[in-house]
């Protein structure tokens, strides 16, 4: 019985990462059990590694190395600061910056709206958005977000928080599919979209 209640807890643990269902989660917890000489030690070291070393940027929300904070896209002169790109999360930047399209700033908000998932506005990075936008003079705000109904609610109150900034707000552009998600769409989808952009 003990066995079998630390395979569960193992699958329940690798569950509670984004985009990993139950079947997934109990195919990974299988293999590291089966092969747990070779994977269990490199996975340790580089969670270990990952924990002592990583850290999200306190400005943007960007993943960066602890000495490194500021991040490289917060401390770069050559980046427009008058254009600031509002994403969920550090994943989401990344996809942006490979589209080679966006020379702007970041901002994270490290997840949406969900009633449905105890999270409201103060679960995510709203005030910093705020005072980002009060205190570094951006022209433009970007709304980058998913496309379904809970990010859809999310970029609604942003709107109309940041039009009493005095800012111009705008949204991605048709071309990420509805229902979808930034991590979906290809580069160049994601380039146009981001050149597309519309008036909120």
């Amino acid at each position: 019985m003990f066995l079998m209640d630390s395979l569960e807890r193992l699958i329940k643990a690798l569950g509670r990462l984004p985009g990993i269902g139950w079947r997934s989660a109990e195919r990974m917890a299988l293999r590291l059990v089966m092969e747990s000489e070779k994977l269990v030690p490199e996975l340790i070291a580089a969670l270990e590694d990952a924990r002592a070393s990583l850290r999200c940027c306190s400005k943007c929300g960007n993943i960066t190395r602890v000495d490194k904070d500021p991040c490289r896209l917060c401390t770069d002169p050559s980046r427009d600061d008058s254009v600031l790109c509002v994403v969920e999360g550090p994943s989401d930047i990344s996809l942006v910056e490979r589209t080679g399209g966006y020379r702007g700033r970041y901002h994270a908000l490290m997840g949406k709206i969900s009633p449905m998932n105890q999270k409201g506005i103060e679960d995510i990075r709203v005030e910093a958005l705020i005072r980002r936008v009060r205190e570094e003079g951006f022209k433009e705000i970007i709304l980058a977000l998913n496309s379904d109904v809970e990010s859809d609610a999310t970029a609604s109150y942003l709107r109309d928080v940041l039009s009493r900034l005095k800012v111009r707000v705008t949204r991605l552009a048709l071309g990420i599919p509805a229902g979808s998600g930034l991590a979906y769409s290809d580069s160049v989808t994601l380039s146009r979209a981001i050149e597309g952009r519309t008036e909120m």
